[in-house]
């Protein structure tokens, strides 16, 4: 084992990677590690690489409009928390090098993603809610892929072997009046991530 398996926060407070609790982080803290955890290992064709925690809010976005029955606080509150255990650990793993990151990462991600769930009150995916999840996680991404890292939708069909259509409309544009698709400064992911974490905490 190692020496010290902790990381300092920016609240000061320690996070336990071999055993964390829910207790070991604030919402700040969250939202800042997600606004500075890159998707696409931080390629990106604008000037600024996209973060998870803009990726998160696109992904509650579009479960929001994609849903017969509008979602209950605490729904939307486990989509925009989807991927929070990559921003408590700043690292959101790349598909090429996942295969070589083997089971020890994987526990360490679980026990993270059981903390959050705990603390957060989230309650495990239904098959029918994990489907319709990774309907538009996968939709989010392949938008990413064209309209962010810059590849082609064939390449994104033939290459990435992502299925879903590429969407053109960024579901966040007209929100936050920014141009269509392109990535925000980690301050203002943080700030925005973080009033949405609050809005619907206090919903549930």
């Amino acid at each position: 084992m190692p020496d010290r398996a902790w990381v300092r926060l920016p609240s000061g407070r320690r996070l336990d990677l071999l055993s964390p609790t829910p207790f070991d982080w604030t919402d700040a803290d969250l939202a800042t590690g997600l606004a500075r955890t890159f998707r696409w290992g931080g390629h990106s064709a604008w000037p600024e690489p996209l973060s998870v925690a803009q990726h998160s809010l696109t992904v509650l976005a579009l479960r929001r409009t994609r849903t017969r029955h509008r979602l209950t606080p605490v729904q939307e509150l486990r989509e925009l928390l989807h991927d929070a255990d990559e921003g408590l650990i700043n690292f959101d793993c790349i598909s090429p090098l996942k295969p070589f990151l083997g089971e020890a990462f994987a526990d360490l991600q679980a026990r993270l993603s059981a903390a959050i769930a705990t603390r957060y009150r989230l309650p495990s995916w239904t098959a029918e809610e994990k489907r319709a999840h990774k309907v538009v996680d996968v939709a989010a991404a392949a938008a990413e892929a064209v309209h962010v890292v810059g590849w082609t939708a064939t390449e994104v069909r033939e290459t990435l072997g992502i299925k879903a259509e590429v969407i053109a409309k960024d579901p966040l544009a007209v929100r936050y009046g920014d141009p269509p698709w392109r990535p925000w400064a980690p301050d203002v992911a943080a700030a925005r991530f973080l009033e949405e974490l609050t809005i619907l905490q206090a919903r549930v």
